[in-house]
């Protein structure tokens, strides 16, 4: 469908690679991978005639269609979701008018025996026929399809697209490319704007429908699922893998040992001839194997080892003041825009130490409930934040919110404070600006490098709470990988709001799901909340409950789902009863801390001679020793009523 003949390119006479050649056929499912920098964006510009090489070329059969999602694309305001989305069907609203055309002519014709008219009655056959192959009227369906696979609903159809943020219209030019159906996909970071839902709908889409595709992604599980080619650009060369992403993983591993090996064994070759070389070269005798030893030296072609980045960020929170046992209470929240309810009855407690996931649909009220907890945005309820708290929050927009004037340096001098000063250039080095990259500015730097420097500035304060909303876009594998493993260290308490299954496996211990304006608490994992619904997809779970409403109460298919619902309000409202014990007995604990505070503060009064016999001490002595029983005795009433 496509091939790639040695194609280089070059940036101020720097290679970035050369003699690339490949060719991609019909079925292909390939991962294009390589550390940041290689030019795998680069690549699929080529591919998709959007930038041309500097030398080499791309051929393809005038017939292959090539669709293409960059990271960054001018977006349309100008029209509604679904005119925007039916722009992928141009081809054939276009017929669908000329065949009207057609058929008024033939309306209006009266020669009837003429030659004319037996070619405008071909013609509208021809074209007709055209019509009803390119899948005629069908294609509203797939327009709404598409759109609801991609986390729209129906009421957002005829919203105009200037409604939406970039991540929605992303979306949108996304449906387009897929509805269009080209030979072959080109998709850069597709995953950076959807999620987990959008996500699964997308890989089904890829596997069963796609002819052809080539991905750069972040998302490891994304990737594995859908690809079974990776192609990695390394060393300015490309090295084609017919295997998984995690399998090339292995033998990847296993090319570089075999590299390494050999790179040793010629390295002892050459110090060998240099050797013979330096001690014969002056000797007569030896003149003519000196000098077919130099001619083997010239001949030797260097080997060389794939790069491997492990300039890792070595991420290390510094240690914080011990915070509440609660950290964050919620009680009835709700958060309304006007008439329209983002959520409603959110009952939550996030004791110390936990790692939760915020998962959901986009629009659903992840961000809003975090900026809830950061106090940024007004809302209904009582929302209590523990004692002690200090938050290092992380917010999607964060990188964006870097002065674009300064430079890398400058940017954390402008912040930093106390000793760290003196070792702002390790800092910086542990995050892959080292060396002339700490003198850059903002401005120039890629998403993924902004994202990098906005976590380096999460990390110059204390911390005993971790919010995190979307951490992980833009991130390049080892990058999450070190961060995964920094939050796991992390003994404080983490939100985390994120679409990255793998990166959320294994590092979480309960799941909030938001969706229908609700907030419903899962204990355990990402995999086992996905499993929960439906490990295969999670957009089941609203064509269930479309199922049930279309139904009528009264019959009798409807009692299980009733019951449910009962055992659905009674879960709840044994939930609401158990938070309700906890903030008694945190309540409870912090009073007889006080009083027990008190009680040693006049007991170290009374020991002193001129306070011993003051009759105040110790009448207030004895009604806090009393106060203190009481509490104590409602404090374990309550601990057993949590049994």
């Amino acid at each position: 469908m496509i091939s790639v003949e040695n194609l280089k390119v070059e940036f101020s006479a720097k290679p970035l690679f050369s003699d690339v050649s490949f060719v991609i056929n019909d079925r292909d499912r390939i991962a294009l991978v390589g550390k940041n920098g290689a030019g795998k964006s680069t690549l699929l510009k080529i591919i998709a005639n959007e930038q041309q090489p500097t030398d080499g070329k791309v051929g393809r059969s005038s017939d292959t269609t090539v669709g293409y999602l960059p990271q960054v694309m001018v977006l349309a305001d100008d029209t509604t979701v679904r005119e925007e989305a039916r722009k992928a069907f141009s081809d054939i609203t276009s017929l669908k008018e000329r065949i009207a055309s057609l058929n008024d002519k033939i309306a209006n014709a009266t020669d009837y025996e003429s030659d004319d008219y037996a070619r405008l009655v071909e013609t509208f056959t021809a074209e007709h026929d055209r019509y009803l192959l390119m899948g005629g009227d069908n294609y509203e369906a797939q327009i709404e399809r598409t759109l609801l696979g991609l986390g729209f609903r129906h009421e957002d159809f005829n919203r105009p697209t200037a409604e939406f943020s970039g991540g929605w219209r992303m979306r949108i030019e996304l449906a387009k490319i897929l509805l269009r159906q080209p030979d072959v996909l080109l998709l850069d970071e597709p995953t950076n704007h959807l999620d987990i839902e959008s996500i699964q709908w997308l890989e089904r889409f890829l596997i069963q429908n796609a002819k052809a595709v080539v991905l750069v992604s972040h998302d490891r599980a994304f990737i594995n699922n859908v690809t079974t080619r990776t192609m990695e650009i390394t060393c300015g060369k490309i090295v084609d893998y017919k295997v998984k992403y995690d399998e090339y993983v292995k033998l990847r591993a296993e090319r570089r040992e075999q590299q390494l090996r050999a790179y040793e064994n010629q390295q002892k070759e050459i110090s060998d001839i240099k050797d013979f070389i330096e001690r014969f070269r002056y000797k007569a005798t030896k003149a003519v194997q000196v000098q077919s030893r130099i001619k083997q030296l010239e001949k030797i072609v260097p080997i060389e080892i794939d790069e491997v980045d492990n300039k890792a960020m070595h991420l290390k929170f510094p240690p914080c003041v011990r915070s509440g046992d609660y950290p964050v209470i919620c009680d009835e929240v709700e958060k309304r825009y006007g008439d329209h309810l983002v959520f409603q009855h959110v009952n939550l407690t996030i004791k110390r130490g936990e790692k939760v996931a915020f998962v959901g649909r986009n629009g659903e009220g992840k961000s809003t409930l975090v900026k809830c907890i950061m106090g940024e945005i007004p809302f209904g309820g009582n929302l209590k934040i523990g004692h002690n708290i200090q938050v290092g929050y992380f917010a999607q927009n964060q990188a964006q919110l870097l002065d674009e004037t300064l430079t890398v340096y400058d940017t954390i001098d402008n912040v930093a404070r106390g000793e760290i000063r003196m070792r702002i250039n390790n800092l910086l080095g542990a995050f892959m600006f080292g060396g002339e990259a700490s003198e850059k500015k903002v401005k120039v730097l890629s998403g993924g490098e902004r994202s990098r420097l906005a976590m380096i500035r999460l990390l110059l304060e204390p911390v005993n709470m971790l919010i995190l909303d979307e951490p992980t876009n833009h991130l390049d594998m080892v990058s999450k990988d070190v961060l995964k493993d920094a939050i796991k260290a992390f003994d404080g308490t983490a939100i985390i709001v994120s679409h990255d299954r793998e990166f959320l496996d294994g590092l979480v211990d309960k799941v909030y799901e938001f969706g229908g304006g609700r907030v419903i608490e899962h204990i355990g994992g990402i995999y086992d909340f996905l499993r929960h619904h439906n490990i295969e997809s999670l957009d089941e779970i609203g064509s269930q409950n479309n199922h049930v409403t279309q139904n009528s109460p009264k019959t009798p298919d409807n009692q299980p789902v009733k019951q449910s619902k009962l055992d659905y309000l009674e879960r709840k409202e044994q939930q609401k009863k158990q938070k309700r014990l906890e903030r008694q007995i945190a309540e409870a604990e912090k009073k007889i801390e006080a009083l027990e505070k008190r009680i040693t503060e006049i007991e170290h009064l009374l020991s002193m001679p001129d306070k011993a016999t003051d009759m105040k001490l110790i009448e207030e002595y004895t009604l806090l020793k009393q106060q203190v029983d009481q509490q104590t005795t409602e404090w374990e009433n309550l601990i057993a009523s949590m049994d």
